[in-house]
């Protein structure tokens, strides 16, 4: 296994939409256990592959022990790799302070879905099903933005949005520079 880089804002590759998988192989199911590793090693809990340069339809994710609500058990929450991910059904709205890998060190409240349906297929090809709520439903909606070439920062408001993008470029340019 190998650590990947992760892509940052601005990178424009993250705002290129991605195409989907063809052929699920042991290529494929080497760049998902990457990813895992990757998504890790930076403490994240999601992970799309446009995220690390690659342009395909594929995200991984893992919500587990990160979720807890005591008025009520957990549904059991797995580390996920989903190709070709689409989301077929949503429902009612929840706000979520959202962060991500690729915008470091900055989180905002987005507004999601509070349900979500997502079908896709597993690592082995296999249909894979889930219906989701909270962190996972919020998770899986946020990576699957990323395979739309979408980000967080452009759920927000468009004020807001434009003066967190003319930060980070700034930032950016400031750290490009020798």
């Amino acid at each position: 296994m190998a650590l990947l880089e992760i892509l940052t804002f601005p990178d424009p590759r993250l705002a290129q939409p991605a195409t989907n998988v063809e052929v699920v192989d042991d290529a494929l199911r080497q760049l998902i256990d990457d990813m895992f590793e990757t998504m890790y090693a930076a403490e994240g809990v999601g992970l799309a592959a446009p995220q690390v340069g690659v342009l395909k339809r594929l995200i991984v994710l893992d919500c587990g022990e990160r979720e807890k609500d005591d008025q009520r058990p957990l549904p059991p929450v797995q580390p996920y790799a989903i190709i070709n991910p689409t989301i077929v059904a949503k429902e009612g709205e929840i706000v979520w302070e959202e962060g991500c890998l690729s915008v470091p060190g900055y989180t905002d409240e987005v507004n999601r879905a509070a349900k979500v349906t997502v079908k896709g297929l597993d690592r082995n090809g296999q249909p894979l099903h889930i219906e989701a709520e909270g962190l996972l439903a919020v998770c899986l909606q946020h990576e699957i933005d990323h395979l739309e070439g979408t980000i967080f920062l452009d759920r927000l408001s468009r004020l807001k949005q434009s003066m967190v993008k003319k930060k980070l470029r700034k930032k950016a340019e400031e750290e490009a520079r020798p």
